[in-house]
């Protein structure tokens, strides 16, 4: 590989970055419209100054349409389930149920904003704990914007070590490390970031909900769930890393709920003046309905059971899991030697293992059993298959899109431009920079496994070459993951578009970052601080 690494195609690299966020939050384009924008201009860049030729870009292109797939088809089958939860009218008897739960207001949003929201990433990740929670928090009286931003850092703790360590185990793979001690070590830092992360995230929500006073409300609640799920993850992360995420969660709701019966909590309480609620003159009360708590859950204890016999019980994941396929694709290579080796079995998919096919299996065994107990009149399956097409139509399109961008920028060398620029010029300094790339992926791609996979292997070897601890630069790359699924616009998406407010993306964006930031520069000091006295 030849491609040169200086100032003009390190900035060349920064552009497709720079370009999406300019769309999205200077000129308030949603993802849909400024991602395949973006991505025309990235393919130009691949083209003229990387020297891709129509073998390489149209391989990438391909290849970020394969990787599409599973995303997209989740995302269908989660608002699908949503639909048939909607039409159920299960979200008024959840909303009986969180009140009754949780009669203090910031209690109520911290149990479906932060806990059920990491509960559900623990068993399906992809998007779908923002999906669900954001019209939940929506029909509490919480603020479309602020039902999609709360979920995004409620659960972004979540991300390396829920859907069952998807994103762990790709860091294991991509890297190839199988020394026990340095995996050890490697979970050890990373939970430890992750621990960090769901405390300030979850300290930032009570902190929105109502300034220093709703902090001053939360603090208890949010130490005593924060430490049971960071806690619990650090534990479990070198014990049984595929539980890692799934069983502190689990406790934690159980724990929010057993708060709420304390005097600390147990009394009907709400800030009359805050930012994030939408207050009406008079309250209504919430409407009676024939369904019960049970029935309404139903959704959700089938795509976890599912999901854990299927994800767990070894028979039943090797019978499943026998089935997959995945394109072949030849190599290629671009002018300056960027080489993209052939592949036989590109990203295999094993559709009966999947997380749409739980989720499409629950949606369709709730269906039936909503209709034979009354609860969904007539026969509306195919309208609500043809509402979740629709609404899926332009977070697809979005995700594709981003997904492509990511692809030729890896395809073409300009990925590696952009880290190794970062590298070279900073060297021991690089620990500040580490947690960035691992946010960098996750906002690029959509998902802490993609960023694993496109900067793993990436980040060990630059920790070998510069000579800096490795477990800790492997922990500070996926717990940055884990802070930019909070602003990956394919999660952003999702929220929107069941908030109803599809096309705001960038006022999240708006919203977010400067957190997010203010976080992944925290993991940079820890990580010198760590480096400078422990190493």
């Amino acid at each position: 590989m030849n491609i040169p690494i200086n100032l003009f195609f390190w900035s060349l690299c920064t552009v497709p970055i720079i370009l999406l966020l300019v769309l999205m939050i200077g000129f308030q384009w949603g993802a849909s419209k400024a991602a395949p924008f973006t991505l025309a201009v990235t393919v130009i860049l691949g083209v003229v100054f990387f020297k891709a030729n129509g073998t390489v870009i149209s391989s990438e292109l391909l290849k970020a349409v394969w990787n599409s797939t599973g995303i997209v088809l989740v995302i269908i089958t989660a608002i699908l389930l949503y639909e048939v939860s909607s039409e159920s009218k299960a979200f008024d008897t959840l909303n009986q149920l969180f009140r009754k739960l949780a009669p203090n207001e910031l209690i109520r949003i911290m149990l479906i904003g932060i806990v059920f929201a990491s509960f559900l990433q623990g068993i399906t990740g992809f998007g779908v704990p923002v999906l669900v929670a954001a019209p939940l928090l929506l029909n509490i009286g919480v603020a479309p914007m602020w039902a999609v931003i709360i979920p995004l850092l409620g659960h972004s703790w979540a991300g390396t070590f829920g859907t069952l360590a998807l994103g762990w185990n790709a860091l294991l793979i991509q890297t190839g490390i199988e020394d026990k001690a340095l995996i050890f070590q490697s979970a050890l830092y990373a939970s430890f970031f992750l621990l960090i992360l769901t405390i300030l995230f979850s300290y930032i929500i009570t902190y929105f909900y109502g300034g220093w006073k709703g902090v001053r409300k939360g603090f208890i609640a949010v130490a005593v769930i924060t430490l049971i799920q960071g806690g619990g993850q650090m534990i479990f992360s070198v014990i049984n890393p595929e539980l890692a995420a799934f069983v502190p969660s689990a406790i934690s709701l159980l724990a929010i709920i057993g708060l709420s019966k304390t005097p600390l909590y147990r009394t009907e309480w709400q800030l009359t003046n805050s930012r994030i609620m939408i207050r009406k003159e008079e309250e209504t009360a919430v409407p009676e309905t024939a369904m019960s708590t049970n029935q309404a859950l139903l959704p959700y204890y089938l795509v976890t059971v599912i999901s854990l016999v299927v994800l767990l019980v070894p028979v039943v994941t090797n019978w499943l899991g026998a089935f997959s396929f995945g394109p072949r694709f030849g190599e290629t290579q671009t002018g300056y030697g960027v080489i993209n080796s052939a592949i036989e079995q590109y990203a295999p998919l094993t559709p009966l293992t999947h997380a749409s096919m739980f989720l499409l299996v629950s949606s369709l065994l709730s269906y039936f059993y909503y209709r034979k107990k009354g609860l969904i009149k007539g026969r509306v399956l195919k309208d609500l298959f043809v509402r979740a097409f629709k609404k899926a139509l332009s977070p697809s399109i979005a995700v594709l899109s981003l997904l492509s961008i990511s692809r030729v920028m890896a395809g073409t060398g300009q990925t590696f431009v952009l880290a190794q620029g970062i590298s070279t010029v900073l060297k021991e300094q690089y620990v500040f920079i580490a947690p960035f790339i691992g946010l960098l992926g996750s906002f690029i791609t959509g998902s802490n496994m993609s960023s694993n996979i496109l900067f793993g292997d990436f980040q060990l070897q630059v920790s070998e070459i510069i000579g800096l601890k490795t477990p800790a630069i492997l922990g500070a790359q996926t717990a940055g993951g884990g802070i930019g699924t909070s602003i990956a616009p394919g999660n952003i998406i999702l929220g929107t578009t069941t908030a109803g407010i599809l096309g705001s993306e960038g006022k999240v964006l708006i919203k977010i970052i400067p957190w997010t930031l203010a976080v992944a520069t925290i993991f940079g000091i820890l990580l010198f601080l760590d480096y400078t006295f422990f190493f």
